[in-house]
């Protein structure tokens, strides 16, 4: 028995494995495992709404899929953080952090965003796929809940998540640029089946995103630009 522990021991000491950093191997298998379940059993198509709002199927059926994505994203890793890891949240990008350099990159990044949106918005393929609810083209009378939703249960768990908990859980292990790196594969797996542009975008995106997120200590500065960029290519196809 003793040789057996022995032999597990300096199995686990020759691939690297080291029990105090047990947070950062979960941290890292959470990006796989999530969105695995996320892809199985929070998308349209693989589940049955939890909620009926009493909008159109397809709107009602999104709404659903943002609800359980910020039960994934953002209620989980907050539970684990808070009770697994007993760390501040604040630690992980919810604060404000710096407002002056948060502004800033705001004041660049809008202008450059809606006017980059409003011609992307015109692609085909783009149109085809968004607005994820198609019967938001001909019945908008639910539209600001919708986007609501989409905003409050998509985004901030999106930002939270992958700007937040990959980039401040994992960069003093493997420094910021490789969180960074980290967290923008991830993100960019989350789009594979959306348009070709949208993918190869998603990877700049993700890296730019990842240094605001660093650079200001926050993840609220992306999380507006990131929800600008969805709201507006809902709202550019809708009225064009």
């Amino acid at each position: 028995m003793n040789r057996n522990k022995s032999s597990i021991h300096q199995f686990l000491k020759q691939i690297d494995f080291a029990w105090r950093d047990i947070h950062i191997y979960i941290l890292l298998l959470s990006a796989p495992v999530l969105l695995t379940i996320y892809r199985y059993h929070a998308y349209p198509g693989f589940f049955t709404p939890d909620f009926d709002f009493g909008l159109p199927e397809d709107q009602n059926l999104h709404i659903n899929q943002f609800i359980r994505f910020f039960g994934l994203f953002f209620v989980l890793p907050v539970v684990y953080i808070k009770f697994a890891m007993h760390r501040k949240l604040k630690d992980f990008g919810l604060g404000f952090g710096d407002i002056k350099a948060g502004l800033k990159s705001l004041m660049i990044l809008v202008p450059v965003i809606v006017v980059a949106i409003y011609f992307a918005s015109a692609m085909p393929d783009v149109r085809s796929e968004y607005p994820l609810a198609k019967s938001l083209l001909h019945e908008k009378s639910h539209l600001l809940f919708y986007e609501a939703a989409y905003v409050i249960f998509y985004y901030i768990a999106w930002e939270f998540y992958f700007r937040g908990v990959l980039i401040y859980g994992l960069k003093d292990k493997f420094g910021i640029f490789n969180a960074i790196l980290i967290q923008t594969i991830s993100s960019c797996l989350v789009h594979i089946g959306k348009p070709e542009g949208e993918i190869l975008g998603s990877i700049i995106v993700g890296i730019i995103f990842g240094l605001i997120a660093v650079r200001t200590k926050s993840i609220w500065y992306v999380f507006i630009l990131h929800a600008l960029i969805g709201v507006l290519t809902d709202l550019f196809i809708i009225y064009k």
